[in-house]
């Protein structure tokens, strides 16, 4: 499976909570990055992060793809 493929295939529940909690922050750290008010150094380290880690975790958890074959099968066998 090719990386266009597996960004195009269905991206299981949680990983789609995370990859839109992972957005979030990645916005609130961009936004707090581009204030146009002078905010003490901390808080800019703070945002930095708050956008390295938001990214990552998007990124990620987009990546993540559910295995249809696997879960027909548990499906088929009762286990959910």
């Amino acid at each position: 499976m090719n990386l266009t493929q597996r960004y195009t295939k269905k991206t299981p529940r949680f990983f789609r909570t995370l990859r839109n909690i992972g957005i979030a922050l990645a916005t609130a750290g961009g936004v707090i990055i581009a204030a146009p008010i002078s905010l003490p150094a901390i808080v800019i380290s703070i945002a930095t992060y708050l956008t390295v880690a938001g990214t990552v975790a998007t990124a990620v958890s987009q990546a993540v793809v559910s295995d249809t074959k696997n879960d027909t099968v548990s499906k088929k066998n009762g286990n959910k």
